[in-house]
């Protein structure tokens, strides 16, 4: 059976992968690999877990010889965008799939003529070629903020500075590749995933992460549009730190009676209600055997649960959140 489909398909139509030991049906992976390399998301990963495939295995599996070139064409641009040596030609009418790029030491100037566009740039600056003279500096755009430019279209400045600031606020760079990414503003978390180089980091401060970073006195929340405020981060670690005690004591004190009791009296619903053959006595005597167990087995589970978690939440708040206070 298909996992992904699940229909029932005979042997030879489920093809091996090189990445993996996943199986899925053809049909299935003609449709995944044809969305995803049609939604530009290459390199693509194994359906079922985040290997990534091979390439020869997404050529052998597409079904059409333009989603293949779709395929090499993407997977390309993925590699040279993670490559700072890379320049692409600045013409505006040179599409970027067909741009000539340049892997060259950075101490040569170029002039380059991208074949097929004819524009000459210079490597360093991406500026029209100019052999007689060194880069000049590229001029600032006008700002949006000079009292003259206010005085001349006010409306128009200020529509200008609330596009400007919401576009610098859903389009950021990528702090291990610089590759530009996008969020859409529809309520996802702030944990964001480079397609490009994999790279993890947190939207709002822009550093590479680990899984544990929003629950650090970084100020960064899951779900939040900004960072905290130093002062309200550091009011809340104060408050982590002092009330810490009480919090844990009420903790426990909630949660070890709702173990000990909890455990056997749902083992003993579940059993009830998964033996709906069994004679009346029958049933009785595995009701009792395992509300016996659960009684004994519960004490131990409260014990661990107590005995690991309170030391972790302990070495969280007075090693993490006080090193943070003393930064």
């Amino acid at each position: 059976e298909c996992p992904l489909c699940l229909l029932p398909q005979p042997p030879e139509a489920f093809p091996s992968l090189a990445s993996c030991s996943h199986r899925s049906c053809w049909a299935c992976l003609q449709q995944y690999l044809s969305l995803a390399v049609s939604e530009s998301r290459v390199p693509v990963s194994c359906p079922h877990c985040p290997a990534v495939l091979q390439p020869s295995d997404v050529h052998r599996l597409l079904p059409e010889p333009a989603l293949r070139d779709k395929y090499e064409e993407f997977l390309l641009r993925r590699l040279l965008v993670a490559d700072p040596g890379t320049r692409w030609c600045p013409a505006p009418d040179c599409s970027p799939s067909q741009a000539r790029f340049l892997l060259t030491l950075s101490c040569l100037g170029l002039g380059v003529p991208r074949e097929g566009c004819g524009t000459e740039f210079c490597y360093h600056c991406r500026q029209p070629w100019h052999p007689d003279g060194p880069c000049a500096p590229v001029p600032p755009t006008p700002s949006l903020a000079t009292p003259t430019a206010q005085l001349a279209q006010p409306e128009e400045l200020a529509h200008g500075e609330a596009l400007a600031q919401a576009e610098a606020e859903d389009i950021k760079v990528c702090p291990r590749c610089s590759a530009f990414i996008m969020k859409i503003n529809d309520g996802s978390c702030n944990r964001m995933n480079c397609t490009v180089c994999g790279c993890l980091f947190c939207w709002l401060c822009l550093q590479e992460i680990s899984d544990v970073h929003f629950l650090s006195p970084s100020g960064c929340t899951f779900w939040g549009k900004r960072p905290w405020s130093r002062t309200r981060r550091i009011l809340w670690q104060l408050g982590m730190v002092l009330g810490a005690p009480m919090v844990i004591s009420l903790a426990a004190g909630v949660a070890v009676p709702v173990i000990i009791i909890g455990i056997p009296i749902y083992m003993g619903r579940k059993v009830l209600a998964g033996g709906p053959g069994l004679s009346g006595c029958q049933q009785c005597l595995s009701v009792t055997s395992s509300v016996l167990l659960s009684l004994f087995v519960s004490p131990i589970i409260t014990a661990l649960t107590v005995g690991v978690g309170v030391p972790l939440v302990l070495t969280y708040v007075y090693g993490t959140v006080v090193l943070s206070l003393c930064r």
